[in-house]
């Protein structure tokens, strides 16, 4: 299996560079099959679902994680990227420029407050940061961090709230897990009352999510690993509601990764924590995720080919041409579609008037 299988071309005014107005205006595509597609818009979501589903989404909080300082010796900014916290002191770091931040430099964020110096290197060329700071780390952070938006979003948020979930809560991301980003607390409340269950775990998301696969065989990728909580009410509710005949639908790839790492070989989950570097790609054998609501995804990563492999690759693929034709906005700020396990019954209901 080819890394390029997984690549297609996208209009580059295609690439959502703010969020729309409204959090679920955003446009919803229904997929069912190759060619079998229905245009819709998020705030429709509940007419799609049914009573007895279960929602579960990542409550991870994104942390103003990008840091701009100075080397003595040079003229240029420097910029470090919290990707992963070690300890009270410590992070994973990424550093621009990478040449000039080798272990042993010192930086200075804001003096006699927040300065760092670089340790050493990680095995995948990030940098492992000691921070000396004085006062609350996370107060700290909020005045001299800004959201790490990704390198394809040229345009500066004005709102910083919306590159964060209405239910984001536990802090540790360092990116969004932006297929939750469509959902509004009203929302949320119908899909409830409908008795469409949301529920929440915890993964926080790390670059590495987003990093190219730079190896031309799928199967010789080594995958990063990212922090998860599955808590215990979340995990008892699952099984409650999977065990009466309810779809579990992953809401991002990131819910879906949390739900096939801990899930056993017969689906049942039990309440945990630990790090996981699962790699879903096609020929995956799922045994909880029955679908999952998702954005569109960069061409050749992983997160194509794990859409791919539970929706098929080439419905996945047929459905892209769609949304390109029609001009579906893409990427973090973008659009979602709705897609379902092969073997698993379309999504037919109708949209009510």
């Amino acid at each position: 299996m080819k890394t390029s299988d997984f690549g297609y071309d996208l209009p580059l005014e295609l690439i959502a560079q703010s969020p729309t107005e409204r959090r679920d205006e955003s446009r919803l595509l229904i997929v069912n099959g190759v060619g079998d597609v229905d245009d819709s818009h998020f705030y429709n979501l509940p007419n799609y679902l049914r009573p007895g589903d279960t929602l579960v989404l990542n409550n991870t909080k994104v942390m103003p994680a990008r840091l701009i300082g100075a080397k003595e010796g040079m003229q240029k900014p420097v910029e470090v990227l919290l990707l992963k916290r070690i300890n009270t002191t410590d992070w994973q770091c990424l550093v621009n420029p990478g040449r000039r931040l080798r272990p042993g430099c010192h930086i200075e964020f804001i003096k006699d407050e927040l300065s760092a110096e670089i340790l050493d290197y990680s095995d995948d060329g990030s940098r492992i940061v000691h921070f000396n700071f004085t006062g609350v780390w996370e107060e700290i952070l909020d005045r001299a961090g800004t959201m790490p938006l990704p390198p394809y979003i040229h345009k500066k948020l004005e709102d910083q709230n919306r590159y964060q979930t209405v239910y984001a809560k536990e802090n540790g991301s360092a990116a969004a897990p932006t297929a939750g980003l469509h959902f509004t607390k009203e929302l949320l409340k119908k899909l409830a009352d409908m008795d469409i269950l949301p529920v929440y775990l915890t993964l926080h998301v790390g670059l590495g999510t987003f990093r190219p696969v730079k190896v031309e065989n799928v199967e010789e990728h080594h995958m990063h690993t990212e922090y998860y909580v599955m808590p215990a009410d979340t995990a008892k509710i699952i099984n409650e509601r999977r065990a009466k005949g309810g779809r579990v639908i992953a809401v991002g790839t990131t819910s879906c990764r949390v739900l096939e790492t801990v899930a056993s070989e017969d689906g049942h989950i039990e309440a945990q924590h630990g790090n996981t570097s699962i790699f879903i790609y096609p020929g995956f054998k799922f045994k909880i995720v029955d679908a999952m609501i998702t954005n569109f995804h960069l061409p050749e990563s992983t997160l194509m080919m794990l859409v791919s492999a539970l929706a098929g690759k080439e419905e996945i693929f047929s459905a892209y041409d769609h949304a390109i034709k029609e001009k579906y906005r893409f990427y973090s700020f973008g659009d979602a579609m709705l897609i379902h396990r092969k073997g698993i019954g379309a999504f037919r209901v109708e949209e009510k008037k």
